[in-house]
């Protein structure tokens, strides 16, 4: 039994995603609330999606049928913070609730401060060009670690900066939907500060000792065989990438308190005093290997006709999460927490009612027994967060991708446990022992 008895096998979503309830009891809006029109697909939007927050109790009694261990779930700062400096009862209310229902159900709670959605309030005074965006981030990470840092433990200060940045200010796919790339590595500052003071916020104000951490994403090669030399060249290749999406321009700087050579003149000694802070684990969101990607459009000679892929035509590599959880143990050596894995899907309800993804079971399956993998080799890995707990609104792609474990019928709210619920639920009632039955 390779994972330990008190290991976090969870499931993970965001605020903007699932919560619905847009500009309800004075919160007010987030980038993806207003600027969202053409650039979503089927001219969809955020705005309801599941209604998380009218039926957070009916989600959690559906992750008790599950068995999950934890749920990272994120806050929405516009709920809590609708204006600048001005805190919103019923916004902190709304999570308080949530977190107390969780703790009832025996379900660790683990919160992500930021997932995307920034206020407009501080995108109309420059966003994370603002200069003072990093005072109005430790400002917000004091109401939460005052207001539930006695309850909630595990704490994400931020969700792939990679992908907020680069989608969001490089390639113009996400909100605010820019495409400044000159201007990128003013934001990661900016980003990388925010992070700082939040860490050092939360422990100030917080009632218990916390362990935390933020949740980056990145490149990961995967070795072409298991010689020394091919490890060695996956190694060098996960970490030596460059652009926004390299692991060492969020992780050296954060972890090991290194300016990366993309940012020399652009941070300071006296910024990483800040930025360097101690962390409690590595998470990280872990979907596909690099080596079979063909995604800028070059011709990848690795790629072969009839590629396993899922519904984003996202390549399928199940030795990917070994790889990264191997590359970044050893590199930054904090326990790792899987913060995101997992495969959308075109499900749909079938005739007998039921909604069967035996690919998805097989996608976590496959997963599973390579994190095992590193488990046995004497990583300390701590959890495991399948994305997502249920479907929901999958940003520029709108509703067509579903990674749930949960369906939802976005006509009507309902909820459908699907197959792979039932699967993980077998997965986490035996500790992963069911992942090696014949089936």
């Amino acid at each position: 039994m390779p994972f330990s008895k008190d290991f976090l096998w969870g499931a993970a979503s965001a605020a903007h995603q699932v919560e619905g309830a847009w500009n309800e009891d004075g919160k007010t809006a987030g980038i993806w609330d207003s600027l969202y029109p053409g650039h979503i697909a089927h001219h969809e939007s955020g705005r309801t999606a599941c209604d998380h927050y009218h039926h957070f109790r009916e989600d959690v009694a559906l992750m008790k049928k599950i068995g999950l261990k934890a749920y990272r779930f994120s806050v929405s700062w516009p709920r809590v913070m609708p204006r600048p400096h001005e805190v919103n009862p019923k916004g902190l209310q709304f999570y308080s609730d949530l977190v107390d229902a969780l703790i009832e159900t025996g379900i660790t709670p683990m919160c992500t401060i930021f997932h995307w959605n920034l206020p407009m309030w501080l995108y109309d005074m420059g966003g994370w060009f603002c200069p003072e965006a990093p005072e109005h981030f430790e400002e917000y990470a004091r109401v939460l670690g005052g207001a539930l840092g006695g309850k909630v433990k595990y704490w994400f200060t931020i969700n792939e900066p990679q992908c907020f940045l680069g989608l969001g200010y490089e390639y113009g796919a996400h909100a605010p939907f820019q495409q400044v790339p000159e201007r990128v590595p003013e934001a990661v500052r900016i980003v990388m500060l925010s992070h700082g003071r939040a860490v050092k916020a939360l422990r100030e104000t917080a009632t218990q000792p916390l362990k935390i951490g933020y949740a980056p994403t990145g490149t990961c090669f995967t070795p072409e065989g298991e010689t020394p030399e091919a490890i060695e060249e996956a190694r060098k290749k996960t970490f030596e990438a460059q652009g926004t999406f390299s692991n060492t321009l969020w992780a050296d700087p954060l972890v090991l308190g290194r300016i990366p050579e993309s940012m020399e003149g652009v941070l300071s000694a006296e910024d990483m005093k800040i930025i360097h802070q101690p962390l409690d684990f590595y998470a990280y969101n872990i979907y596909q290997s690099m080596n079979l990607n063909d995604r800028d459009g070059k011709l990848n000679p690795k790629v072969w006709p009839g590629l396993p892929r899922n519904s984003l035509n996202w390549p399928i590599t199940p030795d990917c999460i070994y790889w990264s959880t191997r590359f970044h143990y050893e590199r930054y050596g904090l326990p790792v927490i899987i913060s995101e894995n997992g495969m959308s899907n075109t499900d749909f309800v079938m005739l007998d009612g039921r909604v069967h993804d035996p690919q998805r079971i097989d996608y976590v399956h496959r997963h599973l027994l390579q994190l095992e993998r590193a488990v046995n080799e004497g990583i300390p890995v701590a959890g495991y967060m399948y994305w997502s707990i249920m479907d929901n609104f999958e940003w520029a792609q709108g509703y067509d991708p579903r990674f749930g474990l949960i369906y939802v019928d976005y006509r009507t709210q309902e909820r459908i446990l699907k197959d792979s619920a039932y699967d993980y639920a077998e997965i986490i009632r035996t500790n992963g022992e069911s992942l090696h039955r014949q089936t």
